[in-house]
């Protein structure tokens, strides 16, 4: 140990603001991470749900004979086997039946459960089971939703949202009016005017849904599982087993990615359900078939905008109406309603806007949450129709949007003040400036092709012939944390003690880690805060309160600080029990300005007074600890029929700069780069927030090209539910994504630091669209852009 006097660093390595290492990083890379299903017990069973095989039907009947007689079945569930009262769950609206009553709503429902010794011996059980439908008709569409006489898919609605609504098959509604936009119509010398359509997105997380459910002695149930949200599973799952919440323990099991498609329940209540019928632990795992039938997934939408301006490229006014497909339940569609609203005119100062979102329920897939929630459906056609305004009125797209670029201060639609930094404009700049990739990136300097730089790759569909460059941008907004009144709170208990001679702190939250990086910036939270680089992040379960959901870019904002306030609670602990122990060697004890650095306590300058192991060897049990609630500032929810109010806490924005390469000839597309400049307002860990960035990028480029769950407009049955069908951006896809970062501080937010999971994810799209635009002169209205829109074999698809 330094002798007291001695200068030693006022900072410990491994803090924030450093590329620390993540701990679970190397067992990913090599295959060695225990992921939910990889899961085991000596004594389980398999469980597996039969599925219904339309979208909405009548049951009839259901015949479970076949399955109980089939050797090695243990149980076979359907709903009259549920064992409470409450029958229903969901995240906002309990509308969603753990098993099929008498009817299902949409293609790949639950009807039936079997526990059995294999699991293709649970697959084949229920492959015997016989129910009889009665098809009825589907709703798949606003015009069906609300037609005269059209199927009430939720009838005796008594949610909250049920008397603000103008049709029972709406979900939720919100309008959003400010300023008189028909006198700013009136001023306008521009006006355009566009519908767009947004596809179906599925969040393609790689980890199937998984997990074990262990029955307990106390009648309870232990159950390991990958989610998102372990208290709000846990307050969904009791109801439905008759249980009281205490008995249900929830462990966060190894997660294998989320993006939002782990915020609802998918086999949790069966396996638990299974597990305490049988008596035995239960394991459930979903193939690929069954994950795109067991997750929601992001919300189509049918968009249409007006944008107006001066013939100086100033905005006066924009109208527009959000419809978004809710599916058969409702999901988090009310929230994401609010969101697809709020940020519905993007990053822009403008005075009179008329906005209106809704989510309606059809028997189409359930969809809810995915990584930009609502705004990324919104950021695709405003950013359209700016770039639409800036030809019209001459001017280059990064300059109209320059001139109406939202600052600290701008009033949102909502009539909430941006009080934080928004550099809208220097974003965009940024990525203007940066040098384009060279001409014909293709031909190598010996005259050869380089087939993979080339739009459509290694299948040798040209070598260069037809192919036309484009560059295009696009900037976009998105709020952090949950919204409008949610209370938004994070527990984290934080415990300083001496573990083999060395003080060394242990941090306990319900967090889930899903890929995002938590459990590395949480230490490093914590080696900055008490000044140790020894800290253990306990595994996520409900033997703590709540953490909120790993959702909303809100986790490093919330639990991150929370975990800085049970720091400072317990340096303030430890400091105090410093001074009454050491504090008669040195006056420094009686001064402020104390800080605690590798292991020790010192002064502003570097001096030391005590080491950690000392002043803890005096405290009750050899240790500190502290356990806390954090919130950030309220909320409120928006007014019903204005919109009016401060529903978000923080926004972030990212910008992008698409470079591609287009076939005219055969309608493909080469994205040769996407680079982004996002304000992260703090990077506690470089690396990761890079990477982030680059995820979310990659993600927006999805949905830009290829990535579409298809559903038959005629039966609402799902397509493609498979990585054949679906495809996802692989390495050859994905062009280089170089990240500028900038850390302008938001003051209100622990470190200012601004979420940045989902800022990304918005503008890539746009800007990927843009840039195609520029290359083929076609409208392009709607995403995934696919070969047949770009060549002209289908009629009015650019337009």
């Amino acid at each position: 140990m330094t002798a007291p006097g001695a200068p030693v660093r006022t900072r410990t390595r491994g803090g924030i603001g450093e590329s620390t290492l993540r701990p679970d990083g190397i067992l990913k890379v090599t295959g060695e991470f225990a992921y939910s299903s990889d899961l085991w017990h000596e004594d389980m069973l398999w469980g597996h749900t039969l599925r219904s095989p339309v979208a909405h039907a009548l049951i009839h009947s259901i015949d479970i004979s076949g399955a109980l007689a089939t050797p090695g079945v243990h149980a076979v569930l359907t709903y009259e086997d549920l064992p409470a009262r409450e029958k229903n769950y969901g995240l906002e609206i309990k509308d969603t039946p753990a098993l099929a009553h008498g009817l299902v709503r949409h293609h790949g429902e639950p009807v039936a459960l079997v526990a059995a010794d294999h699991p293709e011996t649970a697959r084949r059980a229920a492959a015997r089971i016989r129910v009889d439908y009665g098809e009825l008709p589907v709703v798949t569409d606003e015009a069906s939703a609300t037609a005269p006489g059209a199927p009430l898919l939720h009838t005796g609605r008594t949610d909250a949202h049920a008397a603000h609504v103008p049709h029972p098959n709406i979900v939720h509604r919100q309008p959003i009016v400010r300023g008189d936009v028909i006198a700013a119509a009136a001023r306008a010398e521009v006006i355009v005017r566009g519908e767009y359509v947004f596809g179906m997105q599925d969040q393609a997380f790689l980890g199937p849904e998984s997990g074990l459910a262990i029955p307990a002695e106390d009648g309870g149930i232990d159950l390991h599982v990958a989610t998102q949200w372990l208290h709000s599973d846990r307050g969904q799952i009791a109801p439905v087993l008759g249980l009281p919440e205490e008995k249900v323990r929830m462990t966060l099991a190894g997660v294998g990615g989320a993006f939002g498609g782990r915020e609802d329940l998918s086999m949790q209540i069966h396996a638990s359900l299974l597990a305490l019928r049988t008596g035995r632990p239960v394991k459930m795992v979903y193939n690929r078939f069954e994950s795109f039938f067991g997750h929601v997934h992001r919300h189509p939408a049918r968009l249409r905008y007006e944008h107006g301006a001066t013939r100086d490229g100033r905005l006066t006014h924009v109208r527009c109406r959000i419809v978004l497909d809710g599916g058969a339940y409702a999901s988090s569609s009310p929230a994401v309603v609010g969101n697809a609203a709020s940020l519905a005119i993007g990053p822009y100062a403008v005075d009179a806007v008329d906005i209106e979102a809704l989510a309606l329920y059809t028997n189409n897939p359930p969809c809810g949450a995915m990584r930009g929630f609502g705004a990324v459906q919104a950021c695709f056609a405003y950013e359209a129709q700016m770039d639409r305004l800036a030809a019209r009125v001459g001017l280059h797209p990064v300059e109209l949007r320059r001139r109406n670029a939202m600052e600290q201060g701008t009033l949102m639609p909502t009539g909430q003040p941006v009080d934080s930094p928004a550099p809208v404009a220097e974003l965009l700049r940024r990525v203007r400036s940066r040098p384009l990739p060279p001409e014909r990136p293709w031909e190598n300097a010996d005259g050869t092709t380089d087939l993979r730089r080339l739009p459509g790759g290694v299948s040798n569909t040209t070598h260069g012939e037809g192919v036309v460059r484009g560059v295009g941008y696009a900037v976009g907004i998105k709020n952090v944390g949950f919204s409008e009144g949610f209370d938004d709170y994070s527990t984290a208990r934080v415990r300083l003690e001496t573990v083999g001679g060395v003080p060394a702190a242990t941090v306990y939250t319900a967090m889930a880690e899903v890929g995002q990086g938590g459990v590395t910036v949480h230490a490093q939270i914590a080696r900055t805060e008490l000044g140790v680089a020894q800290v253990t992040v306990r595994p996520a379960d409900t033997g703590i309160g709540s953490a909120g959901g790993t959702s909303a870019s809100r986790q490093t904002y919330v639990t991150g600080g929370a975990i800085k306030h049970a720091c400072e609670v317990v340096r303030e602990r430890l400091l105090e029990l410093g001074r009454r122990t050491h504090g008669h060697h040195h006056p420094a004890w009686a001064g402020a300005g104390l800080l605690l650095a590798d292991g020790r306590v010192v002064t502003e300058g570097g001096e030391v007074l005590a080491g950690l192991t000392e002043i803890l060897a005096e405290a009750p049990d050899g240790a500190v600890e502290a356990e806390v609630e954090w919130r950030h500032r309220p909320t409120e929810p928006l007014d019903r029929h204005t919109g009016q109010g401060r529903g978000h806490v923080q926004y972030s924005f990212a910008a992008h700069r698409a470079v591609v390469e287009v076939d005219t000839e055969l309608g493909l597309v080469k994205v040769v780069e996407l680079a982004c400049a996002q304000d992260v307002g703090k990077a506690l860990n470089p690396l990761s927030v890079e990477g982030q960035i680059q995820g979310g990028t990659t993600q927006g480029l999805g949905i830009a090209l290829m990535e579409e769950i298809v559903v038959d407009p005629v039966t609402a049955k799902v397509r493609n539910p498979s990585f054949t069908d679906y495809l996802i951006p692989t390495l050859l896809d994905t062009p280089a994504i170089p990240v500028e970062i900038l850390e302008l501080a938001d003051g209100h937010a622990p470190y200012g630091l601004r979420g940045v999971g989902e800022a990304p994810t918005l503008s890539a799209t746009p800007a990927v669209l843009a840039a195609i635009r520029d290359a083929t002169g076609l409208e392009l209205r709607r995403v995934p852009v696919r070969p047949e829109h770009l060549t002209g074999h289908l009629s009015g698809a650019g337009g």
